[in-house]
């Protein structure tokens, strides 16, 4: 049984910042990659970061990069999504999933395992 859940969303103000969390269970946590999503409303979801499986190598969408970091502790099966610098298009459910692969992916179809998701809204 593989279960992700997500937590540290909520409300801020544009330029804040949310520090999420995505606390892992399951087996073989520090084999694969991890990665963000967000759906804003109406919209289709969006690749935000991805983070190999050691936490060395990570990759993100160009609308975050520079504000936005994600990182990993396999020491405590969890991944993180630093935000910074936040802006009122950051809004959304983030997403936290597992990928199949342990190189850091983009594509969602590369990710088998998600969380429920958490809310972020950034108001201005």
């Amino acid at each position: 049984q593989v279960q992700l859940v997500e937590s540290g969303g909520g409300l801020v103000q544009a330029g804040g910042s949310l520090r999420l969390s995505c606390a892992f269970s399951g087996r073989l946590f520090s084999l694969y990659a991890m990665g963000w999503f967000r759906q804003a409303s109406g919209k289709e979801r969006e690749f935000v970061a991805a983070v190999d499986l050691i936490g060395d190598n990570t990759v993100y969408v160009d609308s975050v990069k520079g504000r936005f970091t994600i990182s990993r502790d396999n020491d405590k099966d969890t991944a993180y999504l630093q935000m910074n610098s936040l802006k009122v298009e950051d809004t959304g459910v983030y997403y936290c999933a597992r990928a199949r692969v342990s190189s850091a992916v983009s594509g969602s179809e590369w990710f088998d395992y998600w969380g429920q998701g958490t809310q972020v809204t950034v108001s201005s």
